[in-house]
């Protein structure tokens, strides 16, 4: 009998958590899986299990900083996005492990800090150096379900074919890479130049693409007055539709995870997103300039931005800033690409209504990292300022439908993987270093972390201007945050970083070095080597 009763109260707490139905409903869904554990074989009572379970829409946008109606931003048009956060729970102070692609995602999608996964740079592959490493799609797949990724899921150029439960889909006529896809004829023209000259060079054919690569870069915005499909997003959200339609007709739920590459540089999105706003009245950055005492390795080089032809000589934070009228073409194109994306996002979700799956889908949308416009006299991501380490997280559940929750508390992305196993009912592995967050759903004020963590390794060609390589870690508590940062090679403390947002929010002076600080750098220090499971809930959730 004391089995049927854990059966029971197993049922029960996973349908509270991921189905919409009556109390009546919920009784006879109790009973039919009661009875079924009762009277079905293992293999059956398994396909039932499934077919209870929540699909999960897996939406990842690239540098998408929390510029969002929905996050405070009145002048940012994305409906969408907004429409979804009306729908569920919205972090507002979300933290991601490390800000830039590669690390960030890696740490995300293994619920594993950079440190464990020992992935700190775009050319890490964690299945190098942590090959048994089980993904969260994988893990989905391993439970049951069907895991389909399209776009960018990983970073781009390091896919994880063992993630996918078929071969991720790709769009003909797309590079492999669709970062930098340019259709105005004068951008065409130079990039059909710059081929002539690489391959007069001997250069191999890697750098060479018809529609321009990281290798080869145009401008840094670009506008044409054509639909969607014109650019990778909107065509991969035209595959999405269909692929949808295909995943309803499955005998098991699926994970399907759909990576949108804008709003990446360049800035390209048709004209009609670029009309949404009036470039002369979009607000500039309220703190351009490099935070007092910070310490030379503390502000990215702008290597990014610089990448492209109209941007070679732009001069680095510590040297002047980017001239007006091109800061605001910069955050003009950006936010015509989160309006270009947010449209995408609401395709997919009225799809998702149209095919009868909203009800039983749990949807969570989140950018990988904050991102720069102008803070700091710095563009591009790629330091551990508040700007870079804060990002968007937004989950919506069939439970969670127009409640507009909205949680301050302190959370990371290492804690997303315990999350959706919770939300779908499966056992969270005990290897993750991040903590559900099922229980902010329910209650978004109680006490939570105390601190979450970033760092990220000025290496390689990102440098600092002294030449040597520094991994910066930082801790953001309520109040403060902290950073040491450390030589790469001799494991020196080296530079300290302190920011207390009570009185000083856009961290714009660093008062490390400053007298009265003692006492809160040795606390935060302390804080900062006892690590994540110090800092962790003093109550964690376990289902």
């Amino acid at each position: 009998m004391s089995c049927l009763n854990h059966a029971l109260n197993h049922t029960r707490k996973k349908h509270c958590l991921i189905n919409h139905h009556t109390g009546k409903q919920c009784l006879s869904l109790v009973l039919m899986v009661l009875l079924g554990s009762m009277t079905l074989g293992h293999a059956t009572r398994l396909q039932a299990a499934q077919m209870t379970r929540p699909n999960i829409l897996f939406i990842a946008v690239d540098d998408l900083r929390p510029e969002l109606g929905c996050y405070g931003n009145a002048y940012v048009k994305s409906p969408n996005i907004d429409q979804l956060a009306r729908d569920g729970i919205t972090f507002t102070q979300a933290h991601c492990q490390s800000a830039v692609c590669n690390p960030s995602r890696a740490s995300l999608l293994t619920g594993l800090r950079p440190d464990t996964i020992k992935v700190w740079t775009l050319q890490d592959r964690f299945r190098l150096t942590t090959p048994d490493v089980v993904t969260l799609p994988q893990y989905f797949m391993q439970q049951g379900y069907h895991s389909v990724g399209l776009g960018k899921i990983y970073h781009n150029v390091i896919p994880d074919e063992a993630s996918w439960s078929e071969p991720k889909l790709f769009i003909k006529g797309y590079p492999f890479d669709p970062d930098a896809v340019y259709r105005h004829a004068h951008n065409v023209a130079y990039l059909d130049q710059r081929k002539k000259d690489i391959t007069a060079q001997g250069k191999q054919d890697r750098y060479i693409d018809q529609f321009g690569q990281w290798y080869l870069k145009a401008t840094a915005t670009e506008i044409v007055d054509q639909p969607d499909h014109v650019y990778y997003d909107g065509a991969q959200t035209d595959l999405a539709l269909k692929k949808l339609a295909e995943l309803k007709t499955l005998d098991k739920p699926f994970f399907f995870a759909v990576g949108f590459y804008r709003p990446h540089l360049p800035f390209n999105a048709p004209k009609k997103y670029w009309d949404l706003y009036q470039r002369e009245n979009l607000p500039l950055a309220a703190n351009p300039f490099v935070p007092r005492d910070s310490p030379i390795m503390a502000i990215n080089n702008l290597r990014e931005l610089r990448g492209y032809m109209d941007f070679k000589t732009v001069p680095r934070p510590e040297q002047g800033q980017v001239a007006e009228a091109e800061a605001r073409r910069l955050k003009h194109g950006y936010l015509a690409c989160v309006s270009y994306i947010d449209a995408q996002v609401g395709r997919l979700l009225a799809e998702l209504e149209t095919l009868g799956l909203r009800d039983n889908t749990v949807v969570v949308l989140w950018g990988d990292h904050g991102w720069k416009l102008g803070e700091h006299g710095s563009w591009c991501k790629m330091t551990n300022y508040e700007v870079d380490t804060r990002v968007p997280l937004i989950i919506s559940t069939p439970t969670t439908l127009g409640k507009q929750i909205q949680c301050h508390q302190l959370v990371e992305f290492v804690d997303v993987y315990p999350t959706l196993c919770d939300l779908a009912g499966l056992n969270i592995p005990s290897n993750l270093e991040g903590v559900s967050l099922v229980p902010l759903i329910t209650h978004p004020k109680r006490p939570w972390k105390q601190a979450v963590f970033s760092q990220f390794l000025r290496e390689g060609i990102w440098m600092a201007p002294d030449g040597q390589e520094y991994m910066g870690y930082a801790i953001r508590t309520a109040r403060y945050r902290y950073v040491e940062w450390v030589h790469w090679n001799t494991r020196r403390t080296v530079a300290y970083e302190l920011y207390d947002h009570q009185i000083d929010p856009q961290e714009n002076m660093n008062i490390a070095a400053r007298p009265g600080q003692v006492k809160v750098m040795e606390e935060l220090a302390a804080q900062l080597k006892a690590g994540w499971r110090a800092a962790a809930p003093a109550q964690s959730y376990h289902p």
